[in-house]
């Protein structure tokens, strides 16, 4: 077996930060009152990490191109049949590619709706302002009541995926996530992942949060 750094230490980061604003969210989301500034801030943070990881699935490591996992619908049906080339397997499969693309389409509507929702009538997103009520409405509909069953139906899919994986094929996909290293059957090209690459990395999460900052300041 050959020890292949798949994933680079800002895909890491990103994946693991993204994990616990989530969590956040869901928490903050359902407590409401006062803990929804902090769920619009988790909010932010969020859009941040996913601007940052848009742009770092054209620039980032190997493996966490989307060009890396942008497969055929005969490479799904191959790796069901167990006939897919290793490098299918080394980062996200052509089963999890879906997912993970369907994960940032949601998250991505979860996070745009959110700037111009409400909460009650006491909470008003940062861009509600910009809108009418009726669209304020449908929005927080969307934010509140569709897409959020969605992002957790995606989210309890991926865990199940883990487990399946972990207990019936005894691969353990979390590990991968926390060293960056897999260990595969023959060596494949790794992901470049040095001081170089990860201080372009923090520059670049620094100008997307930038970004959001300006955005959520247009409806002042």
């Amino acid at each position: 077996m050959k020890k292949v750094r798949i994933w680079d230490l800002p895909t890491r980061l990103f994946h693991w930060a993204l994990v616990i604003c989530f969590a956040g969210l869901i928490v903050t989301g359902k407590t409401g009152g006062s803990a929804m500034n902090l769920h619009f801030k988790m909010g932010y943070a969020v859009a941040s990490l996913l601007l940052f990881r848009i742009i770092w699935g054209l620039v980032g490591g190997r493996w966490s191109r989307f060009a890396a996992f942008l497969y055929h619908p005969r490479s799904l049906v191959a790796y069901l049949r167990g006939q897919a080339p290793v490098e299918h397997s080394a980062g996200h499969s052509p089963l999890a590619a879906g997912s993970v693309f369907a994960m940032l389409v949601f998250l991505l509507v979860q996070v745009a709706t959110g700037l111009y929702s409400e909460d009650k009538g006491e909470v008003f997103g940062p861009l509600s302002s910009l809108v009418s009520q009726t669209t304020v409405r449908l929005v927080t509909g969307y934010h509140k009541n569709i897409g959020q069953v969605v992002l957790l139906l995606l989210v309890f899919s991926h865990l199940a995926a883990i487990a399946f994986y972990y207990f019936r094929k005894k691969t353990n996909l979390v590990k991968p996530m926390i060293v960056g290293d897999k260990l595969l059957p023959e060596h494949l090209p790794p992901s470049v992942d040095n001081a170089r690459t990860r201080i372009a990395a923090a520059i670049l999460f620094a100008a997307c949060a930038a970004a959001v900052a300006w955005i959520v300041r247009l409806g002042d």
